[in-house]
This record gives C-alpha cells, sequence and structure tokens, in this order.
C-alpha cells in the first residue's frame, strides 16, 4: 500500500482491457477505518489491512464489490452500497450489511448521490481535506484529466453528465478516483473543464 494523502492509503489494480489502474482507498479514522471500493490486494496488502483493521467497508456502485467479501471476511469489516444497487451487488455475491443514503456521514465522509451510471451510485465528500471521492461517476484518464466512461456502460447518460454538473457545487480541491490516476490538487478545474464539454443541454 501506498499514502496518498497523509493518513489515507491506495492499492491497485491494473487493468489491461482499460489500460489504467482500478483503485482502493483505506482512511484512517478514529472511529473505525473505512476501506473504499477494495480491489483485489496481494497477501502483503491483506495482511497489512488486517493489522491496520477495517471497520466499514464503502462500495461507490454496484460494480465495484472487487474484492469486498475478501476483505470483509478477513477484518470484520461491514459493507455498505446504496439500496439501488444492492440488488445487482448480491447478484454478483456480494456480502452487504447495510445501505449509504445521500447527505449522511460516515465518519469524515459525506455520501453524495452521482447516479447515471448506475441508479445507486455515490460519491463521498471530505469537507475538512476538500477531497472528492468518486468510483465511476468519473474517471482519472488520461492522467491529469478526467472523462466518463463510454456511454454503453452508462444506465442514463444525460442523467450521469447532471450529476456530475452538481458537483461542481462542492468545495473540494482534489479527486481520488476508483478508477485512473487521481487530481491531487486543482481538480475542481479540471472536472469544470470535463462539464464544459458536455455542451449546453447536458
Amino acid at each position: 500500500m501506498q499514502t496518498i494523502l497523509g493518513d489515507v492509503f491506495t492499492w491497485s489494480w491494473f487493468s489491461e482491457p482499460h489500460g489504467y489502474n482500478f483503485n482502493s482507498l483505506l482512511i484512517r479514522d478514529p472511529h473505525g477505518n473505512i476501506c473504499v471500493d477494495p480491489v483485489e490486494p496481494s497477501d502483503e496488502e491483506l495482511s497489512e489491512l488486517v493489522r491496520m483493521g477495517v471497520s466499514r467497508i464503502l462500495l461507490t456502485n454496484r460494480n465495484h464489490v472487487r474484492a469486498a467479501n475478501k476483505v470483509r471476511e478477513r477484518t470484520g469489516a461491514l459493507v455498505y452500497i446504496h439500496p439501488d444497487d444492492s440488488a445487482y451487488a448480491k447478484g454478483q455475491r456480494a456480502m452487504l450489511d447495510g445501505d449509504l443514503h445521500e447527505g449522511e456521514r460516515i465518519g469524515p465522509l459525506e455520501v453524495i448521490g452521482v447516479s447515471g451510471k448506475s441508479p445507486g451510485e455515490v460519491a463521498f465528500l471530505w469537507p475538512e481535506r476538500k477531497t472528492l471521492i468518486v468510483g465511476d461517476a468519473v474517471v482519472g484518464n488520461p492522467p491529469g484529466q478526467l472523462s466518463l466512461l463510454r456511454e454503453r456502460v452508462m444506465d442514463d447518460p444525460a442523467r450521469l453528465r447532471r450529476s456530475v454538473r452538481q458537483l461542481l457545487a462542492l468545495d473540494f480541491d482534489t479527486i481520488l478516483v476508483g478508477d485512473g490516476t487521481s487530481v491531487i490538487g486543482g481538480a475542481k478545474q479540471r472536472l469544470r473543464e470535463l462539464v464544459e464539454s458536455f455542451g449546453i443541454s447536458a
């Protein structure tokens, strides 16, 4: 695992078909460490997760079940996802323990709705760090820029563009992405550039 922001750790898995990393986060929190979208860890990384402890696993969307079951089994963490994505996730054999609801706080994170790629897609705002954590709402590709996934994998492309546009109302300077390369500093401008590419009708 590598440090990405102070006491925030990350580990990744490179996707050959996509040409970029799928990323996971571990956020140290005095009330229980939080893991976001865990990808398959190496034996060493899994041992480190067990040593550090994981209290909650947060899934940004139905397609990011990834290695949640393995991390849950080894750490005893509880797994949460938005209820609109839970049925699909269970169909992928995800073991779920609770729901994420827009506006609630989980440790330092506020749950933000960004539906469109899937109905229950969420992001997490960390106000104290001016940091936004996203799953599939936007991707960090190419490095240093933000983009959207291909429309054919989205449930509702127009809705996703509206959701992403609304993120500009939030106060953040860094975006940590589940797919691609995170933008540390200046992320709001990168997101604004993406939104401007949508056109007026988006």
